[in-house]
């Protein structure tokens, strides 16, 4: 692309949902050296993220801020801290982005027709197999990564959970474990089949409100408890209490590094 801000091989496709009865954006950065001659057998991780509008461009990302996950990618291959690996940024419906990330009936925000039970069938039986028909992937739950932000990490969690065994790394940031009288923590409590790698990362100031900013990271140290109980070692489970960090992709952008690292690194290729 020729805008300033993307770093590396980012290709772009107009998606049509059948699922959703819409169209939207996949954003797949491929890694260095991906059509070189001598990598043309080669098979690579995959790390779908949420809300890719947000994730490679400042010309589209909210408020002009974007998460730089395609220089944090590129600076982390090159070092050699992680694999070479392909993301792919799905963006968000927009108008329709809270009723497609939400699972679960909502009052705040009031979503009386969540559409959360159908990103499951959009992300795995339609974004998925578009992109392993386009891009050589490499197979199994190993190498294929889930995340998000905000709402787009409970669609991600509810995903997992639904679906367990097809991701085995997955990210959350500044996770809204509130919605829906934390619904979501009570379906984790009763889980087992957690991802081999999870991220959980929140600020301290989330919120204006500092009440509200203790609730929110209360409510990710519960779920951090939850994980741990079901037998996630440190080995599996990073925590990242983000001290004066807010809601917005400037504090995601500077978590990212240490997420992707933990996530697809110590050789994990």
């Amino acid at each position: 692309m020729e805008n300033s801000s993307v770093t590396g091989d980012l290709r772009m496709h107009e998606f049509s949902s059948r699922v959703f009865y819409n169209t939207r954006m996949l954003r797949v950065w491929l890694p260095p050296g991906y059509d070189d001659t001598e990598n043309e057998g080669r098979k690579y991780p995959v790390f779908y993220l949420n809300d890719g509008q947000n994730l490679f461009d400042r010309e589209t990302a909210f408020a002009g801020v974007e998460w730089q996950a395609d220089e944090t990618a590129d600076r982390l291959i090159r070092e050699g801290k992680v694999p070479p690996l392909i993301i792919v940024g799905i963006d968000n419906a927009q108008r329709e982005r809270v009723r497609e990330f939400l699972p679960y009936r909502s009052i705040y925000p009031t979503i009386l027709r969540p559409l959360g039970k159908r990103y499951l069938k959009f992300l795995l039986d339609e974004v998925m197999p578009f992109i392993q028909l386009r891009y050589r992937l490499a197979s199994g739950a190993e190498n294929t990564g889930l995340g998000g932000s905000s709402l787009g990490a409970i669609i991600s969690l509810f995903t997992v959970i639904e679906r367990p065994g097809i991701f085995g790394c997955l990210l959350l940031e500044s996770p809204s474990l509130y919605i829906s009288n934390r619904q979501i923590l009570k379906q984790s409590r009763l889980f087992r089949q957690w991802p081999e790698r999870v991220f959980l990362a929140v600020g301290t100031r989330e919120e204006g409100d500092s009440d509200r900013s203790i609730e929110i990271v209360d409510d990710l140290r519960h779920l951090a408890v939850i994980l741990r109980r079901a037998g996630m070692q440190e080995t599996r489970l990073r925590v990242r209490i983000d001290e004066g960090a807010t809601h917005n992709e400037a504090a995601w952008a500077a978590r990212f590094p240490e997420a992707l690292e933990f996530l697809f690194g110590d050789g994990k290729s």
